[in-house]
Formats: C-alpha cells, structure tokens, sequence
C-alpha cells in the first residue's frame, strides 16, 4: 500500500510540470508569431550591408536566429538541401538551428561530448515532431568524417556550424564529409583580427582545463578567414556579441557584401571568464588578453609557434 502524503507530492510534481511546460508552450508560441512577423520584414528588405542588422532571438544564444533566417532567404537553398550538421550543443535548448526545425522544417544532426545532454534531446519532443539526430561524441578532426557520415550526411547541406570551444580550426579544416552552404563557426574575439591564431592542435583539449579562466580556446577571425578562402568560403559577417562568423560558399554567395576579416570582426563584451575556484571574474578586454598570455598559439601565415602575447604584440585592438 502506498504513503498517501508521497502520492500526494508526486501528483503535485507532475502537476506542476505539466503547468509549466504548458506555459512554454504559449511562451513559444509567442516566439515564433513575433519571429515571422520579423522574418517578413527581413524578405522584404532584401540584401543588408551588415548581416547584424538582421538578428533576433528565438533558441540561439544571442541574435543568430534573424541572421540564419536572413540567409536562407538571400541564397538560394534547394529543398533538398534544407540540411544541418551542428556540434558542441549542449542539451539544444539553445542553438543556432532549433529554430530552422520549428519554423523551417529542416531536417539535421547534432552533436556532444555530454551524454546527460544528448539524452535530453533524446527525450525532447522535436525528436518525433521534427527528422533530427542526436549523437554523444567527443569530436576530434580524426573522427569528425566519420561520425557525420556514419549518421547519413554527406555531399551538400544547407548549414554546418561548428561550436566546440577548443579545435574549431582543427576540425573544419579536417571536414570534406559534406559540403556546406553556410558555415557558422565560432570565434575568439580575444586573439583579435590581424594575425590568423589558433590553438595548438590537442585531440583531448577542453577549455577549463586549458586554462582555468576559460578564455583560451579556438582560433582569431582571420584564421578562419584564411580557412575559408582554402575551403572556397566568402566571410559575410559577425553576430553582434562578436562570437559567432558567417561564411557562405562563393558559388552561392551572389550579392551578399563580402567582407575582410577586419571588416567583420566584433569585438566581444561578454565577460565570462573565471578564476581557479570557477568563480566569475568579469575579466575586461585587455585584462583577458593579459590572463591567457603565456599560453602557445600557432601563427598561421607563418606556421611560428609563439605565446598570446607575443602573437597580440602588435595586434591592437580597441
């Protein structure tokens, strides 16, 4: 026989769940309506100087969203194309593609190192709404072909977007498993946009292990720019947060403004660097540029090993 007062706190749980996913719902549902009554006006804009101008916020962290949406609507994407790759999701809550299966109904795969994460998504009700994959990998560029066509990816898709806080550089240098429309690619605003940097190369790197202040990762936006023009990519632009690059494929880049990585480099004001305890230390720009000094970078047009600070020597930014 059951204890009365447990059955009672579970029915009061799950009520309780049950009213709060219901009012996501209508808070979604909200999202989504102000979301189309932007996407409308971004059509009939046409083409803008700065893809910033386009930004809203639905899922993605910051306004990556109205960009996503602003470029799918300027190039033109086959049907058949309305494909995603994305990695370093976390659980997807927030991502730069949840909204393209909501509103668009793309079809894609995502991935992470997390497998508490990736059983959310597991569970989350777009994995029977929506044609999405969900798969636990720590991603290196020796295995990153492999798991993107083991999951039944390849040739052209829509959008890839690369978010691992570390090898980024590494990894989609190392990607010929598809060949992407769009390319979103994570950026340190911190190694700033004269010098094309990028960590060293360590198949088992982690950010807070790195380095415990959690601003030493990735590579500069002029790494990928070079990167990108190896690859055949044009750079179209940064979000406003200075976080995240935009690159489309030159076949389809049109009439889009293409940029130089001075030109479309932001300079990011969040501060979410932390000391050893883990404890946030609102660390400014150049104070986060100091911190992670002594830490190697590789000088991609020269192939030099050297540390942060001497790559950022003459590497001013304001």
């Amino acid at each position: 026989m059951g204890d009365p007062a447990l059955d009672n706190k579970l029915d009061q749980i799950i009520y309780l769940l049950i009213r709060l996913n219901q009012a996501q719902n209508k808070v979604d549902a909200g999202l989504h309506l102000s979301a189309k009554a932007l996407i409308n006006q971004i059509r009939q804009q046409g083409i803008y100087n700065d893809i910033r101008d386009a930004e809203f916020k639905v899922y993605s962290q910051f306004g990556d969203d109205g960009i996503i949406q602003y470029l799918i609507h300027a190039i033109d994407i086959p049907p058949s194309r309305r494909t995603f790759v994305e990695f370093g999701v976390e659980n997807y809550v927030e991502s730069n593609t949840r909204f393209l299966l909501y509103n668009d109904n793309w079809s894609g795969l995502v991935m992470d190192g997390s497998r508490e994460n990736v059983q959310f998504i597991q569970q989350d009700v777009l994995r029977w709404r929506h044609e999405l994959n969900a798969v636990c990998a720590f991603i290196d560029r020796d295995n990153i072909n492999s798991l993107i066509s083991e999951n039944g990816y390849k040739d052209e898709i829509g959008i890839l977007s690369i978010d691992v806080d570390g090898n980024d550089y590494w990894i989609w240098d190392a990607i010929t498993a598809v060949n992407p429309i769009i390319v979103i690619t994570e950026y340190n605003s911190t190694l700033g946009w004269k010098k094309a940097l990028t960590i060293p190369y360590d198949p088992r790197f982690v950010r807070h292990k790195a380095h415990y202040s959690g601003v030493y990762f990735g590579c500069s936006i002029a790494a990928f720019c070079m990167l990108a023009e190896k690859k055949g990519y044009a750079f179209v632009g940064s979000n406003s947060q200075g976080n995240n690059a935009y690159f489309v494929r030159k076949d389809k880049v049109g009439r889009l403004p293409v940029l130089s990585a001075e030109q479309g480099y932001v300079r990011a004001k969040f501060r979410e660097s932390v000391d050893p305890a883990g404890r946030l230390t609102y660390l400014s720009f150049p104070e986060r540029k100091t911190v992670i000094g002594d830490m190697p970078v590789i000088d991609l047009s020269t192939g030099a090993n050297v540390t942060v600070r001497q790559a950022l020597a003459e590497n001013v930014t304001t």
